[in-house]
């Protein structure tokens, strides 16, 4: 097979904490609207941090039956109402070999909610009142699995598990998958639903959550006032299509996948390496796959978690990347601001924000930016979108365990 196949998006999906479809998402972004408020899930009487940015006004039901919803953790609930309405949106279905369609699904932590159901269980009333269902539940493949049964993908069907990174290693992948010939087409994206009462535990514990009580003072990327993340929730799921397939029956295209970099720091199980080596050098491979151009007017979705080293260190990395005065020139901003911090779906959305933002030449917000650290000191696109004839766009994720991956996007 031809390594120069293209890879371009034909359908969108997303349950996020900005609405549960992409148009509303998107809309909701532009007009930089806030996604969190306080915690609803469980009770956080007791809890440091009390703030998520959690999915609203859900009914599973709408996308499978009721004793099915019994039988899957939210996220895979989330998972598969995003790669409905992305397959819907298509209109794949029918026109792929189903051994040529092929799943490549990113969560980071998996069902981590049925798992704390099912321990409550075990140590409540004893081992027999454990769910049959308790492990294909909660394992962290079943969003990619449950997405192939329903959409008959009988191509590799695979989960990424890259922490935070999860959603664009899967996207990545996808590309891959449809470059080097091993698919026509791919249902590609990444889902969570970790707002529960031990994950936000063990990340407040480690110091990684936003401790403001301030909705606007909460998810503060690259603001001097930073002090961690707000976990969020949710999925967003992509199709992505051969070029010359999605051209031949007339598919409506909203842009290409043209660069993928995927590194590891190699170097702490938390914390990015100081010199930001494994992430500029993935923002570098993706550029060098999209034919990038001192020429190009680059917009760049941050990881920007609003965590204190991380924002520093991806500045660190653009500019190691892009170069000084290219990376003054670029438009950076930190949709987390508005969604919080998915986790494994953050990929995900924040490529559905760089196409879109191609599309329609206006670049997201980072809200909330009042104090922006002078070690931050990129055009960070503070408060409003701003209108903007992009050519390149790049998504940046940072995960736990080193990982970095970096996806690049162009019009068609």
């Amino acid at each position: 097979m031809s390594e120069n196949r293209r890879a371009v998006v034909t359908g969108i999906g997303a349950v996020t904490p900005l609405g549960n479809t992409a148009s509303e998402t998107w809309e909701a972004m532009k007009a930089g609207k806030n996604g969190i408020a306080p915690i609803t899930l469980f009770d956080t009487t007791g809890y440091k941090a009390r703030l998520g940015a959690e999915v609203k006004g859900f009914d599973p039901t709408e996308y499978m039956e009721k004793i099915e919803t019994l039988r899957t953790d939210r996220y895979a609930q989330f998972a598969a109402a995003a790669a409905e309405q992305a397959v819907e949106e298509s209109g794949i279905t029918g026109a792929v070999e189903p051994e040529r369609f092929a799943v490549q699904f990113g969560a980071g932590i998996g069902g981590i909610g049925t798992f704390e159901n099912e321990y409550a269980k075990l140590r409540d009333r004893g081992p027999r009142r454990v769910s049959a269902l308790f492990i294909p539940m909660m394992i962290a493949n079943m969003a990619a699995g449950l997405i192939a049964i329903r959409h008959d993908c009988r191509g590799s069907a695979m989960p990424s598990v890259t922490a935070c990174a999860s959603g664009s290693n899967a996207i990545g992948e996808a590309l891959r998958m449809i470059r080097h010939g091993y698919a026509d087409a791919v249902i590609t994206g990444g889902a969570e639903a970790a707002i529960t009462a031990s994950a936000v535990a063990g990340f407040v514990n480690m110091q990684a959550l936003s401790t403001s009580d301030d909705l606007n003072a909460a998810s503060l990327p690259f603001d001097k006032r930073r002090n961690g993340f707000v976990i969020g929730e949710g999925a967003v799921a992509l199709v992505l299509e051969e070029y010359g397939h999605a051209k031949a029956r007339g598919a409506r295209i909203y842009g290409e996948v043209c660069g993928y970099g995927s590194t590891c720091d190699a170097h702490h199980i938390t914390a990015p390496h100081p010199e930001a080596r494994g992430g500029a050098r993935a923002m570098t491979d993706a550029m060098a796959e999209a034919g990038y151009t001192g020429e190009d007017l680059v917009y760049i979705n941050a990881h920007g978690t609003g965590t204190p080293m991380n924002d520093v260190v991806e500045t660190m990395a653009i500019k190691k990347a892009l170069g000084e005065d290219a990376a003054r020139r670029a438009l950076v901003s930190s949709t987390k601001s508005m969604t919080g911090h998915m986790l494994g779906a953050a990929g995900a959305v924040e490529a559905m924000a760089c196409l879109l933002a191609l599309e329609e030449g206006i670049v997201p917000p980072t809200i909330n930016l009042s104090e922006q650290d002078e070690a931050c000191d990129l055009n960070c696109v503070a408060g409003t979108a701003q209108k903007a004839e992009i050519t390149l766009a790049l998504s940046n994720s940072l995960g736990f365990g080193g990982h970095n991956a970096c996806l690049a996007f162009r019009k068609v």
